[in-house]
């Protein structure tokens, strides 16, 4: 599967720009599964300590108008995160939007952090406890937004149930991206499958960029960069599956002889 992560600001004409560029490379890449960063394309909220209702219903407004163009990036599959309100809560939604089925809803994020910078707990209902499965045609994949990325008892289960891919939209910092990018390494070898994650970035460094498309052996295979913002790599998922029972999966799944 032909994949492209992908680094995204979330200033107007900032993101005009990019998106311009993000559907370039996609058509001119022929990406067939697109992931894009958290929240993307709508103001990171969670930045405020103070809920603002109003402030709330803009920004779903503006996430579901954007929601509308996905057809631009012209894949099969675009994976990504939005504002939604269900019977009265708040949630930070994952969604899957294929030419098949349009858009589709996936689990809600959980781990919600509460500190300067990131009041995501005073923001959003925490969501779905459960890290099921979920498919994009015949590829199945899991989804672990940002944070949930350190959730490392999730890799067992995904592991035990062959997921080929974890698909993690961030919103990171540039400081911190090389401590990311360990825990994105970390998440395809205990798996087995591969890490691909996209990022949110702006001008003062609160989101850094620095996505990834990690094997399941651990060898990073592309990262975006301010120079090379998007990535694209032809993955082989038939490699994942034949080698889910190495090192260190099988030590851990009961099958030593």
């Amino acid at each position: 599967m032909r994949v492209t992560v992908c680094e995204l600001p979330h200033e107007p004409g900032a993101l005009a720009a990019a998106w311009a560029g993000l559907c370039e490379h996609t058509w001119r890449h022929e990406s067939e599964l697109v992931l894009l960063p958290e929240f993307a394309m709508a103001e990171p909220v969670w930045e405020d300590p103070r809920f603002d209702a109003a402030r709330w219903a803009r920004v779903e407004a503006v996430s579901d108008g954007w929601l509308q163009l996905l057809p631009e990036l012209h894949a099969a599959h675009v994976v990504g995160t939005r504002p939604v309100t269900v019977d009265g809560r708040r949630f930070n939604q994952g969604y899957i939007r294929s030419r098949a089925a349009g858009l589709l809803p996936l689990r809600r994020k959980f781990h919600l952090p509460s500190e300067p910078g990131g009041w995501e707990a005073r923001w959003f209902d925490r969501g779905d406890r459960e890290f099921p499965v979920f498919h994009a045609g015949s590829v199945s994949f899991g989804l672990n937004i940002c944070t949930e990325l350190w959730a490392l008892e999730t890799y067992a289960a995904y592991a035990a149930q062959g997921v080929q891919m974890i698909l993690s939209p961030r919103a990171t910092a540039a400081a911190t991206a090389a401590k990311w990018l360990s825990v994105g390494v970390v998440a395809a070898v205990r798996s087995g499958a591969f890490s691909v994650s996209s990022n949110r970035v702006d001008p003062a460094g609160a989101y850094g960029g620095a996505g990834w498309i990690i094997s399941p052996d651990g060898e990073v295979l592309a990262t975006t960069a301010a120079a090379a913002p998007f990535a694209t790599v032809d993955i082989d998922l038939t490699g994942a599956t034949a080698d889910r029972d190495g090192y260190p999966r099988y030590v851990f799944g009961g099958n030593v002889s």
